[in-house]
């Protein structure tokens, strides 16, 4: 299975964090699944620790590819298509990075694996 990691959970992961729930943590385990990291998630890490809502985290927002590539996970690149998905999809959730990954999840036909029920109004396959 090839599934799509919300921004907080390849922190998570990549912090060894008791924040993941058991089914994300087994979903990640899993080597026969395929786990992918979108460039939204670079951006949204790049950015909240430039404006220092995520203290701690200079070693992963200064080299988020390194990170997902020693993990063994694959990057998911944004594309136009993916762009317009995220800027027409319904409901009042404004955050542009939770928008795109939703867009994502829904295009490539991917779970996401997020703690955030915000992510259930977006319709996609939500693991947690």
């Amino acid at each position: 299975m090839r599934v799509l990691l919300d921004t907080h959970a390849f922190l998570w992961w990549i912090s060894d964090s008791e924040k993941l729930s058991t089914t994300a943590l087994e979903a990640i385990e899993d080597e026969s699944n395929d786990i992918a990291v979108s460039a939204a998630s670079a951006w949204e890490i790049a950015t909240k620790f430039r404006i220092g809502k995520l203290p701690g985290c200079e070693a992963i927002a200064l080299d988020v590819a390194g990170h997902i590539r020693r993990q063994g996970f694959e990057e998911l690149a944004i594309g136009v298509t993916d762009a317009e998905r995220a800027g027409r999809l319904p409901g009042p959730h404004r955050d542009p990075f939770d928008r795109m990954l939703a867009a994502q999840a829904l295009a490539h036909e991917l779970p996401f694996i997020s703690a955030d029920p915000a992510f259930d109004g977006f319709n996609v396959i939500r693991l947690w």
